[in-house]
C-alpha cells in the first residue's frame, strides 16, 4: 500500500558552498549555489520543511566544520535541519545542536563506536538522533564511504533496534548519479524493521521513483541532484 512520503532536499557544504558529488567522490563535485542560505530558502518557498544538510568539510576532517553554515540556514529560515558530517565528540554534537539543528545524523561513529551512539540515542532521544547507513549492496562502509566493513545494513539495525526510530540508508552506487532508486533494499527494510522510519537516499531520478518508494512503504527520502537539475 503507497503511503505518504516526505521529500527532504540534500545540500552538501565543501568550502561553505553548496555542492553535489557523484557517487561521494570530492573529485567530481559541481557547485549548484555559493550560499547554501540561498538553496535553502528556495526550498523553503516552495513548501519543504526538513532539509539533509552534509558537513562534506566536516567529513573529511573527522570534526564539525560548517556549523555556521548550519547556524544561519536555522535563523533565517524554519526548516527542520538534520545534520551530518564530522559528528565525533560531544563537543561537536552540542555544537550541532546549539546552531539550531533538530537532528543530528550519525554514519561512521554508529558503525565504529556504538558504545558513544547508544549513550546520545539515551541522552538526546531517538527524536533526535538518526543512524545512517551508507552501503553497496547490503555492506556498510565508512569514512567517506571509502572502508569497507565486514557488516550489513541490516546487522547494524539490528544492535540499535530497540532504540532506534530513524535508519537513513544511502546506496553509494546510486548517489549523484540520477540512476533509480534500490527499490529492493528499501522494501526489505521497511519489511523486515517495519516500526522504523526508513529514509531513502541515492539515485532519486523523477517522481516516478519517489512513488515507487512510497508504493514500498518508504516514508521519507532525501532528493539532491533531481532538484537541482530540474528532474523533480
Amino acid at each position: 500500500m503507497e503511503k505518504e512520503i516526505t521529500i527532504i532536499p540534500a545540500i552538501d557544504i565543501i568550502g561553505g558552498k553548496c555542492v553535489r558529488l557523484m557517487q561521494g567522490d570530492y573529485d567530481r563535485s559541481k557547485v549548484y549555489h555559493d550560499d547554501p542560505l540561498e538553496a535553502a530558502r528556495c526550498f523553503e518557498a516552495a513548501g519543504m520543511e526538513r532539509l539533509h544538510l552534509v558537513d562534506l568539510d566536516g567529513a573529511a576532517a573527522s570534526r564539525v566544520v560548517n556549523v555556521d553554515v548550519l547556524e544561519r540556514i536555522c535563523k533565517h529560515t524554519r526548516l527542520r535541519v538534520d545534520f551530518s558530517g564530522g559528528i565525533k565528540g560531544e563537543d561537536d554534537i552540542c555544537r550541532v545542536f546549539d546552531a539550531g539543528a533538530s537532528f543530528v545524523c550519525l554514519g561512521s561513529m554508529a558503525q565504529q563506536d556504538r558504545r558513544k551512539t547508544t549513550l546520545w540515542l539515551e541522552r538526546y532521544g531517538r527524536e533526535r538522533v538518526i543512524v545512517g547507513a551508507d552501503v553497496r549492496g547490503e555492506r556498510v562502509y565508512i569514512n567517506g564511504w571509502k572502508r569497507e566493513t565486514e557488516t550489513t545494513v541490516f546487522e547494524l539495525v539490528e544492535w540499535y533496534r530497540p532504540m532506534l526510530k530513524y535508519l537513513m540508508c544511502t546506496d553509494i552506487e546510486r548517489d549523484g548519479m540520477l540512476a533509480g532508486v534500490a527499490l529492493p533494499l528499501y522494501r526489505e527494510l521497511v519489511t523486515r524493521f517495519p516500526e522504523l522510519t526508513v529514509i531513502a537516499s541515492g539515485g532519486v531520478s523523477s517522481k516516478e521513483d519517489v512513488k515507487a518508494l512510497a508504493g514500498a512503504g518508504v516514508t521519507e527520502v532525501i532528493v539532491g541532484k533531481a532538484l537541482y537539475e530540474g528532474k523533480i
